[in-house]
């Protein structure tokens, strides 16, 4: 029976109050001054504090607490960074001993976290996959044989696009379109095509349909907020039922990829070899490193970093050029002195194109994927700033916060691609304000396939159509209103229309 009821949440506080009032009596961490936060409550420490879009209120502490900031989660102990400063002392000074992860509990169904990049523990087997997917998936070469791959899926959804909003027509309505929708197909068919040489979605593909509602189940459950999380010590209770939930779910998960996975061994032993590899087909080389089950987690892994993260930030961009004109009108004019009226977009006329750059970096400042990347684990005792961290503290990096600093950005809080313009800040990770796919040892291994995708998706999406606000809405009218998960989506999906250019 799944409990979920609020009084034996509000038991579970109090069961792990003892144990981890027991459990700190063993602990002998270095003594030293902690950075400052607010005043906790007895046994749940700053949970209440994180209110309900975390990344948001912690920023707001940031005037009265300053850039640096100490939580206590339950029996967690939290660092939250949310200044370009302080991230560059992280990454610079600190990256080898905070590399490790702090991985939800919800992660650990079907031993997830152990076969994961992502979420995985910093160690021998993470390195070697890390190496696996610069080499042999994510290296430049490799992100350059797969551009046929893109076009077709960016292609794809301009004509759904198209066909969807002359249907409404023909209806005698205006036109207007949940963009989110097509964004998620095209990326998700990306994905697809990526590993394993198919679109996923579409009227036809049952499996396909069921392989994303199962996907959307596990990211639910994955960024729901956990009390185990906060009190580890009740693990063994799973009070909310989440970790039960995500069993289920990714047990869902894992039972399609492995009959894509079947059907791949079963082509390859009837010499059926695709003429270009996939990603499944360079996997599936190297299985003397990779068991199955982690092959399945390594699949669906590919799908969960990529799907909504590349969809999200693409209609965050195209939600700012609504409710910004001025943007909007700079960013079309440049693609009609590149393209003109017949050119096709080409990814090779990314260089070309300094606004959308500018536009695409700007997105990614005040809308980044992941507001706090991944949570980092501190793996020793460590002086940061002149405050002693201990061991196995949980480091939140908040980016969403630093790409909103005011000590590095001018007007943080308005929507200014010029701001890029003649700049070398870059999202390579190098520049620390500007860190939506993080830096150092966990930086996003697939920073160079977004970043292309990110161009070309959005480029095209300009190119071939002008958009519209529905009918009675003005740009101050676009909702920019976050929902909280593992990514952060629109709350109010983007409705515009779609005006076909002839070409």
């Amino acid at each position: 029976m799944e409990i979920t009821s609020t009084s034996l949440v509000l038991l579970s506080f109090l069961l792990s109050a003892a144990l981890v009032l027991a459990l700190k009596q063993k602990k002998h961490h270095r003594k030293g001054p902690k950075p400052p936060g607010p005043p906790g409550w007895p046994i749940i420490g700053n949970i209440f504090d994180l209110g309900t879009i975390p990344h948001q209120t912690l920023y707001e502490l940031r005037p009265k607490y300053g850039p640096v900031l100490w939580l206590k989660l339950g029996s967690v102990n939290t660092l939250v960074i949310q200044s370009a400063e302080a991230a560059a002392e992280l990454f610079k000074n600190h990256d080898q001993v905070s590399c490790d992860r702090k991985s939800r509990d919800a992660f650990t169904a079907h031993d997830y976290n152990q076969g994961s990049l992502v979420v995985g523990r910093y160690g021998p087997y993470c390195r070697m996959l890390r190496r696996f997917y610069m080499t042999e998936l994510m290296s430049n070469k490799r992100v350059n044989e797969t551009a046929q791959i893109r076009r077709k899926c960016i292609h794809d959804m301009i004509q759904y696009i198209e066909k969807d909003a002359a249907a409404a027509r023909a209806k005698g309505e205006a036109g207007e379109l949940d963009l989110s929708h097509f964004l998620f197909i095209m990326v998700f068919n990306l994905m697809g095509n990526l590993v394993l040489s198919r679109d996923l979605v579409d009227s036809k593909s049952k499996e396909g349909r069921e392989f994303r509602e199962a996907m959307d189940k596990f990211m639910k459950w994955g960024g729901m907020p956990n009390v185990v999380d906060f009190f580890p010590v009740l693990k063994w209770w799973d009070p909310q039922g989440i970790k039960r939930n995500m069993k289920r779910d990714m047990g869902q998960v894992m039972e399609i990829i492995a009959g894509f996975l079947k059907e791949r061994i079963d082509e390859k032993r009837m010499e059926k070899e695709n003429q270009t590899k996939d990603f499944l087909d360079v996997v599936l080389e190297h299985q003397d490193e990779l068991t199955q089950h982690n092959v399945i987690i390594f699949i669906l892994e590919i799908f969960l970093a990529g799907s909504e993260t590349s969809s999200n930030t693409l209609e965050w961009a195209m939600a700012e050029l609504l409710r910004n004109p001025e943007s909007m009108r700079k960013v079309k004019e440049e693609l009609n002195r590149v393209f003109g009226p017949n050119k096709e977009v080409e990814e090779s006329d990314i260089e070309e194109l300094p606004y959308m750059q500018a536009v695409v970096k700007e997105t990614l400042r005040l809308h980044p994927p992941g507001p706090f990347l991944i949570p980092r684990n501190a793996m020793e005792d460590t002086n940061f700033m002149g405050y002693v961290i201990p061991k196995d503290t949980q480091i939140l990096v908040n980016a969403w916060a630093i790409g909103r600093d005011p000590e590095a950005w001018e007007d943080p809080l308005m929507f200014e691609p010029e701001r890029f313009l003649g700049s070398k800040i870059d999202y390579k990770g190098q520049n620390f304000e500007l860190i939506p796919f993080g830096s150092g040892r966990r930086i996003c291994v697939g920073m160079l396939l977004a970043h292309r995708l990110l161009h070309l998706g959005l480029a095209s999406l300009l190119h071939y159509f002008d958009w519209e606000l529905p009918i009675n809405t003005t740009p101050a009218d676009v909702d920019m209103t976050e929902r909280n998960g593992i990514a952060v989506r629109k709350l109010v999906p983007l409705k515009a229309i779609p005006n076909r250019k002839e070409l």
